[in-house]
């Protein structure tokens, strides 16, 4: 018998939402189902608050919130086709904090201490094009274009494709990788049996060799690579709708937020105090 779920899942995938946003709302909707102990075509809005009750309580962040947000607004919006019981529903206000970023020494370091070869060669590549981890677990080989000297992103968010560079040293980095590890196809980074590797495995792989360097592993997370991959080109005068195009963001505003993590651009401003004759 076809459920909520299956027919969620459905409807997921004719949205195009990307696999991991995909997993993520179905988590989401099987934790609301247990809560409650029904389907969700058994309950309502009462049920829908109650629950939304139970969330801002636990102490999650409004990032981690607003994905159940979505998620709910996703099933009675789209399955269900009854919006009107997740019409209170708001968007959590988000902090504006700035992106974590690492020095250039740091970045190395913390390849350095990935031992197993997989993580070291997919983290080295997330450094040196700025994918999201999504976008390098799902690498095939096929997508490695050497002639054009490019990358070839086919599940970027919103399942949007896009190139990035491929570095003449990263495409040895990665060809050293491929003759000596020779990953199952169609996968660049695999796990068991072949499949492509689970991003949560590369993430607790990331912390383990973040905590031995002395970073603090709490804050090391994939993206901050991609954020110190912007925030070293910004530094180094690329152009910032450059960045934007390399990171696949739709908004420029979104790219410009590396201005404000980006030192060298801070200190080669000069302050109006430099312009006064007499000062202290």
């Amino acid at each position: 018998m076809t459920t909520v779920l299956d027919n969620m899942m459905h409807d997921l995938r004719l949205a195009g939402l990307a696999e991991d946003t995909q997993r993520r709302y179905q988590c989401s909707i099987r934790r609301f189902e247990r809560f409650h102990g029904r389907s969700p075509e058994q309950m309502g809005r009462d049920e829908v608050r109650t629950w939304v009750q139970e969330l801002e309580s636990s102490g999650i962040g409004p990032s981690r919130l607003m994905q159940h947000f979505a998620a709910l607004k996703f099933l009675y919006r789209k399955t269900l086709g009854r919006p009107c019981e997740v019409a209170f529903l708001s968007t959590p206000k988000r902090p504006k904090r700035l992106p974590t970023v690492l020095a250039a020494e740091q970045v190395e370091a913390l390849l350095e201490a990935l031992e197993v070869p997989k993580f070291r060669v997919l983290f080295t590549t997330i450094y040196a094009t700025g994918m999201r981890i999504s976008e390098g677990c799902a690498l095939e080989t096929g997508d490695i274009d050497a002639a054009r000297g490019v990358i070839n992103i086919r599940h970027g968010k919103g399942d949007k494709e896009r190139l990035v560079q491929l570095s003449p040293r990263l495409l040895t980095i990665l060809r050293t990788y491929w003759l000596q590890q020779r990953p199952p196809a169609p996968y660049l980074f695999t796990g068991r049996a072949g499949r492509r590797l689970n991003q949560d495995v590369a993430r607790n792989a990331m912390r383990w060799a973040a905590a031995r360097v002395g970073l603090d592993w709490r804050k090391i997370t994939p993206r901050v690579l991609r954020n110190s991959f912007a925030t070293h080109l910004l530094d180094s005068g690329t152009d910032l709708r450059v960045i934007q195009v390399l990171l696949g963001h739709e908004s420029i505003e979104t790219t410009a937020r590396y201005l404000r993590v980006s030192t060298t651009l801070l200190t080669k401003t000069k302050s109006p105090i430099e312009r006064l004759h007499k000062t202290g």
